[in-house]
């Protein structure tokens, strides 16, 4: 079976055939579960977790008819009822013999290599494709409406948005500029006031053989930051707007195997 968190919750048999639980609650219960895998969770935490502070009296009752609802539901695809048990003091569920697509993006964004030669950041790049690759749009998108759930998601996101600036940054360090330069500007579309995107989208613009343009970012976004925070850019944007004023020798190359925008 597969379970996956990284877009809209989902639980699939290997043929396809989504088996998600249908009512909120369970729904809810189930993505907490998957979150928290190998994990007991106490029930007391289990029914904060579904009630917060309007639990009824028949809580405790209602979550354990909830957790043989979703063996129910899984069973005939193969769910195993033992990989989700009850354990003092709570419930565990055990992802190990399915997969699950956030066990696989963390395996796969979190391998690094030894020296950093060309080959160790190609190999590098493409687990960051692949993990990047899993994800199907907002961690949890449907279940946004609970504020555990939403909190999470938001922290997962963030790991999704630092593993694709890596697998940028590592396209700079290898002098493929040019081919980010679309997911660059989608991104800083996207993400108007991130400063280390828009750095990498200058620093491609002017290694492309655009430094005016690559200026004109830098203008854009110090307006923007001004404008809706009343904030200049960071230290490192401007170091690097300063060294693109100044035509610095090594903003056509990597210096020590770093980008200076990111160090």
């Amino acid at each position: 079976m597969q379970f996956r968190i990284l877009g809209h919750f989902e639980v699939a048999g290997d043929e396809g055939t989504v088996c998600t639980p249908r009512a909120p609650k369970q729904r809810s219960l189930l993505a907490y579960l998957c979150l928290n895998n190998g994990r007991c969770l106490s029930v007391d935490d289990l029914v904060e977790f579904l009630w917060r502070d309007s639990a009824p009296p028949t809580a405790r009752a209602a979550l354990q008819v909830y957790m043989s609802q979703i063996r129910r539901r899984l069973r005939p695809l193969g769910f195993d009822p033992a990989d989700l048990t009850h354990v003092h003091p709570g419930y565990v569920l055990r992802l190990d013999r399915h997969g699950f697509d956030l066990t696989e993006f963390t395996r796969l964004s979190s391998r690094r290599y030894g020296p950093r030669s060309t080959a160790e950041l190609e190999r590098e790049a493409e687990d960051l494709r692949q993990a990047l690759a899993l994800w199907r749009g907002p961690a949890l998108a449907d279940l946004r409406t609970v504020p555990a759930l939403e909190l999470l998601g938001r922290s997962l996101d963030e790991s999704w948005m630092a593993s694709y600036e890596r697998k940028l940054e590592i396209q700079l360090l290898l002098g493929q500029e040019r081919s980010a330069l679309s997911e660059l500007f989608q991104l800083a579309f996207e993400y108007p006031e991130r400063e280390t995107v828009h750095g990498y989208l200058m620093l491609a613009l002017y290694r492309s053989g655009r430094p005016a343009e690559a200026l004109a970012k830098y203008g854009e976004l110090r307006e923007r930051l001004a404008r809706t925070l009343g904030l200049e850019p960071g230290d490192r944007l401007r170091r690097l707007h300063r060294a693109m004023l100044d035509r610095e020798a090594w903003l056509e190359r990597p210096v020590d195997g770093i980008l200076p925008v990111s160090a």
